[in-house]
């Protein structure tokens, strides 16, 4: 495991998502994808949110770029963004979908790395000229200057030919050619934030490794700030400072890195550290897992909702009567207030 500096000095977040709900309305009902997350990210800071399939990390994040699908829609909360101590603070869910205030800050301020850029890159122009287009947006560059600003950042990400590979289109590229193009267009307009969406998800060990490092290394070079989405404890350890957990639309427990793996309160966080394979058992006995199964949005639990799964709950926690909230349990390190004495 890489070491990281954990260290958290005192400072205003450059970004804060404070009770965000966001709820699909659909046919059958109501989904309440986000109920109430709130997490902070510091800057030049790595913020992992892991959880599993259909905890809402998704959603949650693309909501800071309003990029929601239909029938989704933000009910409640505040997405405050500060960028530089020289403008004023942004509340993006007060800005309009289609208007150029946000437009300014997706791709410009905050931009994103997709999961599968396969299906972000058109396929009918080169990979090249999609990246000189918003280099041009958003830095108000000639075609010229962008073209080499595109070449600049191939040679960057370490994209091997990259005056090459800026006239192939995404289908000549390999997997991680493709992923390293995707991080080019996503950082070529020096943004303060930048939202990885479980980007190594589908490429080999070796290439996800090397995406990782590269990461961190840009991340170094221009101080920004990452938001890592991912299901991954192990991803988690090698890139994150800071790791929020998120469970059926909620942030159920909030602390640095360290803390999170050696120091573990919520019995959600516990059961997802113990079922990591260990290298050192050699018994080839089977991993312990969450009792249960996730409620369906539809029908959330009241109070805990994850009351149902936990192996010690109090009788007021199984009845529903306590609230989720996080709480302060040590300098840094929220949880859940119903699951303090759970983990």
């Amino acid at each position: 495991m890489t070491k990281k500096n954990t260290k958290i000095e005192k400072q205003k977040p450059i970004l804060s998502v404070n009770g965000l709900k966001v709820h699909f309305f659909t046919d059958e009902g109501t989904v309440k994808a986000v109920e109430g997350a709130s997490f902070d990210v510091l800057a030049g800071r790595t913020l992992g949110i892991v959880g599993e399939s259909g905890c809402g990390k998704s959603v949650a994040t693309r909501s800071l770029l309003r990029l929601v699908d239909s029938p989704g829609k933000i009910v409640d909360g505040e997405i405050i963004y500060r960028g530089d101590a020289n403008k004023k603070e942004i509340n993006i869910t007060s800005l309009k979908t289609s208007g150029s205030d946000i437009k300014s800050i997706r791709g410009g301020e905050i931009s994103l790395i997709f999961q599968e850029p396969m299906t972000s890159f058109s396929p009918v122009h080169t990979v090249g000229n999609q990246i000189i287009e918003a280099i041009k947006l958003h830095k108000k560059l000639n075609k010229d200057d962008a073209k080499g600003l595109t070449l600049d950042w191939f040679k960057r990400v370490g994209m091997p030919d990259p005056e090459q590979r800026m006239n192939q289109y995404p289908w000549q590229l390999s997997g991680g050619q493709r992923q390293r193009a995707m991080i080019a267009m996503a950082l070529c307009c020096d943004p303060k934030i930048v939202i990885a969406d479980e980007p190594t998800t589908a490429l080999d060990v070796t290439t996800q490794a090397q995406i990782l490092d590269l990461l961190k290394e840009l991340q170094e070079e221009n101080g920004m700030s990452i938001i890592f989405i991912t299901h991954d404890l192990g991803v988690i350890a090698e890139i994150s400072d800071d790791v929020s957990v998120m469970y059926l639309g909620n942030i159920v427990e909030s602390a640095s890195v360290d803390e999170i793996f050696h120091s573990p309160k919520h019995p959600y966080t516990t059961g997802l550290l113990n079922s990591i394979p260990s290298i050192t058992n050699k018994n080839r006995e089977r991993l312990p897992t969450i009792s249960g199964s996730i409620p369906h949005p539809h029908n959330r639990p009241s109070g805990c909702t994850f009351r149902n799964r936990c192996q010690n709950p109090s009788d007021d926690c199984r009845e529903g009567k306590i609230e989720m909230k996080l709480i302060e349990v040590s300098p840094g390190h929220f949880v859940d207030q119903c699951c303090i004495n759970c983990g």
